[in-house]
């Protein structure tokens, strides 16, 4: 167990009204959680302190070769006043396969759940109650050695900073459009794709860019080898309602395994909904929109939980999703999960755990 220090800021930061618009990632409660690491004392000093800039050398590895890992996930406030984090083991279980893949030491389930509980307990008025808002967890390590040279750095910090959030995309519930990408790859199986490291997102800028410009909320990725497999969408892994059954891109080393999407899967096996994992083609996506047996588009991620599809273009092709409007299992899927982190549908799955 770790023995972490709390330094509570002299200075607190007005915690904005429910009123208030709560643009995602713009708002940083009062305090930060921070713990060193290097290879003599292994992870050492657990502490919260006031929210306050780093100071890192300029030769610090992270900026010049990218050893950084990142999470997502959230805290909600239950109708009951309980506070309760949505699966946060899987979050760790991710953030340390992805310490192994980028060479960063891992850091044990129970001190990293241990630290998250601390820092969200330390500014749990500020999370907000409306609804469709939350807490937002981001916690992150980087490599911190100052040194010009390609190798695992012996130093790091690992950082858990929160932002009180509203709808991760503008339209909120409201159906979005995808555009499909063909021309640039964002990840391939053996690379990086199915780590959480800011090189896999970079990565997808350059064609967000080209999506935003048409009008588009996001990119949906295709394999980076052959172009035609549905990979996933640059924010939340993607699933397709066909023929009444639902599918999602196989995990194949170059996909995210996103928490929500686990979750999806997990929820049609309880309700007795088919549900495949498998390598599927952008070809036979657009077959099954041609034949009337695409159904449902949809979106799974931390940050928008269900983010409902009406468009998707590949090519000069336009798939017209549920007439652009949300699909009843979309909304299905939204309301239990949302209603499962917020206490108002009973958790028979045992995914929420109580900051106490």
């Amino acid at each position: 167990m770790l023995d972490i220090r709390i330094e509570k800021t002299t200075n607190p930061k007005p915690i904005p009204d429910e009123s208030d618009p709560l643009v995602f990632g713009t708002i940083f409660t009062d305090h930060m959680f921070v713990m060193d690491y290097d290879t003599e004392k292994g992870w050492y000093d657990p502490r919260v302190i006031p929210y306050q800039p780093l100071s890192l050398d300029p030769s610090a590895m992270v900026f010049h070769y990218g050893q950084e890992m990142f999470e997502g996930l959230k805290a909600y406030k239950a109708v009951d006043g309980r506070t309760l984090l949505f699966r946060p083991n899987k979050n760790i279980e991710r953030a340390n396969n992805t310490n192994r893949r980028i060479c960063i030491p891992t850091i044990p389930e129970e001190d990293f759940l241990q630290a998250i509980q601390t820092i969200v307990k330390v500014d749990e008025a500020w999370i907000p109650h409306k609804e469709g808002t939350s807490l937002y967890i981001r916690p992150f390590i980087i490599a911190t050695d100052p040194y010009l040279g390609v190798r695992p750095s012996n130093t790091y910090k690992f950082i858990i900073i929160l932002s009180p959030v509203g709808a991760y995309y503008p339209e909120g519930l409201d159906p979005v459009k995808i555009w499909i990408e063909d021309e640039y790859v964002r990840a391939v199986r053996g690379g990086l794709g199915e780590a959480k490291t800011g090189a896999n997102y970079v990565a997808s800028m350059k064609a967000q860019d080209k999506a935003h410009e048409g009008g588009y909320s996001q990119v949906l990725w295709l394999d980076g080898v052959e172009r035609k497999y549905i990979e996933e969408v640059g924010a939340m892994n993607i699933f397709f309602k066909i023929d009444g059954t639902i599918v999602t891109p196989k995990l194949s080393g170059s996909i995210l395994p996103g928490v929500t999407r686990d979750s999806v899967i997990c929820l049609c096996k309880h309700w007795g909904i088919p549900v495949e994992e498998k390598k599927i083609s952008i070809d036979e996506i657009y077959e099954a929109y041609q034949k009337g047996k695409l159904e449902e588009v949809f979106g799974t991620g931390t940050a928008a939980v269900i983010s409902p599809v009406k468009e998707l273009k590949w090519d000069e092709h336009i798939m017209e999703i549920s007439g652009g409007k949300i699909g009843e299992l979309s909304q299905k899927f939204y309301d239990t999960v949302t209603g499962i982190q917020l206490g108002k549908i009973k958790d028979e799955l045992g995914w929420t755990v109580e900051v106490k």
